[in-house]
């Protein structure tokens, strides 16, 4: 009996444990979408605080780089206008003092030597003297130059009579004819006689070679070329007349033979010859021209520099930091693994076989 009174009690608290239960699953899943909003609200608020926090430590920081660096290039540029001042300055100064150096001496050097009259006359003295010494030394060059060319001038000369004189020996005198110039209507033989006496003749035989001692063991002819056959007797004289057959003229073979290059097209042309007539049009069109200056439209404005490190407009802030950050991957997004470089078609043919080999390795 008491068993069955805990059953009864068990089933009618059953009943109360399943409606409180629904009830609140149905409370739960009618505030589930609220709050899952609130938490997305909440996320978003603290990673646009927390993007926003890191953007200003990231401007701070830029903004002290962007000072040390202003800083560190404005004192060396003033470090280099102090040393060009300084150098101007110096060099002002040692102008000066040279010009007064120079102004000095020059007018010590005209006191004592130029606007001297004894010292003038000196150096004129002097310089008249050299003059006379240097004239007489080139005269005596002269002459010396002189006499050599008359000294030559005369050997050739005495070289080219005793060479007449030897051309012409057949001319001397005997004792049974008198030569040309031993004439019998003068009362002494003429110069030329005596000259044809005192030298020889000349000969007339050809000088001699020397024997090759290579001649028989050492073919002559030039490498390349076959050896030169023995020559045979000479070819009786070809006819004047013309022979017969289908012979063409000499003049015409000749022609034919030593007839000017006449190169293709292709030839003839540079293979820079584009390259070089556009060079020309361009230099043409620079002659041309009457103003050389770039043009630059008239509605340029330069963009003012902005120490920050995200720029703005006149519209707002730029989006930087505040939106494309939370681009979450949905499940209907297909990003499929791409290749880095293209596939190996040998591997991919045997891709079976080199997989298999690479886990038994």
């Amino acid at each position: 009996m008491k068993n069955m009174a805990t059953m009864v009690k068990l089933d009618r608290l059953t009943g109360k444990v399943v409606e409180e239960t629904f009830i609140q699953n149905r409370d739960a899943e009618e505030n589930r979408l609220k709050e899952y909003e609130a938490a997305l609200k909440i996320q978003s608020w603290f990673r646009a605080v927390r993007v926003r926090s890191y953007i200003k430590f990231l401007h701070r920081c830029a903004v002290t780089i962007q000072r040390h660096w202003r800083g560190f290039l404005g004192r060396g540029a003033f470090r280099t206008l102090v040393k060009n001042s300084v150098f101007v300055m110096r060099m002002n100064f040692y102008n000066k003092m040279v010009v007064r150096i120079q102004k000095r001496w020059r007018g010590y050097y005209v006191r004592k030597y130029v606007h001297n009259y004894y010292a003038r006359k000196r150096y004129l003295e002097g310089l008249q003297i050299k003059n006379q010494i240097v004239r007489s030394e080139l005269s005596e060059y002269a002459e010396m130059h002189k006499r050599e060319r008359e000294k030559r001038r005369q050997e050739l000369e005495e070289k080219k009579e005793i060479y007449s004189a030897r051309k012409n020996h057949y001319l001397l005198s005997t004792h049974q004819i008198s030569g040309i110039y031993n004439s019998p209507y003068k009362p002494f033989p003429d110069e030329m006689e005596y000259r044809l006496m005192s030298v020889k003749p000349l000969s007339h035989k050809r000088p001699l070679r020397p024997r090759d001692s290579t001649m028989g063991l050492v073919d002559p002819s030039p490498p390349g070329v076959p050896p030169a056959l023995p020559q045979s007797a000479p070819l009786p004289p070809i006819d004047k007349k013309k022979p017969q057959g289908p012979f063409r003229q000499p003049t015409e073979v000749y022609a034919q033979r030593y007839r000017p290059l006449e190169p293709t097209l292709r030839v003839a042309t540079d293979y820079t010859s584009e390259e070089e007539a556009r060079v020309a049009m361009k230099r043409k069109e620079w002659e041309g021209r009457i103003n050389d200056n770039t043009f630059l439209p008239f509605t340029r404005r330069d963009r003012p520099y902005s120490p920050l490190l995200h720029t703005t407009s006149q519209y707002g802030a730029l989006p930087y930091g505040t939106r494309h950050f939370r681009h979450e991957k949905k499940e209907t997004d297909d990003d499929r693994f791409k290749l880095v470089c293209s596939p190996i078609p040998i591997l991919e043919k045997f891709n079976e076989t080199f997989s298999k080999g690479q886990v038994a390795l």
